[in-house]
């Protein structure tokens, strides 16, 4: 009998052992920034952006290869029952080094063909912004600080 509850013992001990060794919890990219269904806030003037709503706007889909949407990426949003193309001008997780961290997830509302929606934008935007300028000039233009 010893010995039966000696082998069932170091059985268990070992399956405890090996189940919490193989638990792993790893951080991957995808949690990095934004993605589908993520919660944006609109720093433009727009019309649309500024009266309040009871639903948050969302992100429904990011316009790159991978789905995960960084400073600079396009995303389609769901804001006030509409579809509304963004850019993301910040967002929470850190990025690479050197690189402004924000308390939200901020995006400018941008027409079809690029142009901003508003003609303010009320936060600081980073300065990674003027590396494509070609780009987000207009975005730059109407910009009032930088980060």
């Amino acid at each position: 009998m010893a010995l039966l509850h000696r082998c069932v013992s170091a059985f268990l001990r070992h399956a405890v052992s090996s189940a919490v060794s193989q638990r792993a919890f790893s951080i991957t990219t995808s949690c990095s920034a934004i993605q589908k269904m993520t919660r944006v806030r609109v720093v433009d003037n727009s019309s649309l952006g500024n009266t309040p709503y009871h639903r948050p706007p969302r992100c429904i889909h990011v316009y790159n290869k991978n789905g995960i949407g960084k400073v600079g990426d396009k995303i389609l949003l769901a804001i006030k029952g509409q579809k509304k193309k963004a850019l993301i001008v910040g967002h929470k997780m850190p990025g690479p080094r050197m690189t402004p961290r924000f308390d939200s997830n901020n995006v400018v509302l941008i027409e079809d063909n690029g142009n901003p929606v508003g003609t303010r934008i009320k936060t600081p935007i980073p300065t990674i912004l003027r590396k494509k300028e070609g780009e987000f000039s207009k975005i730059l233009a109407i910009a009032q600080t930088f980060v």
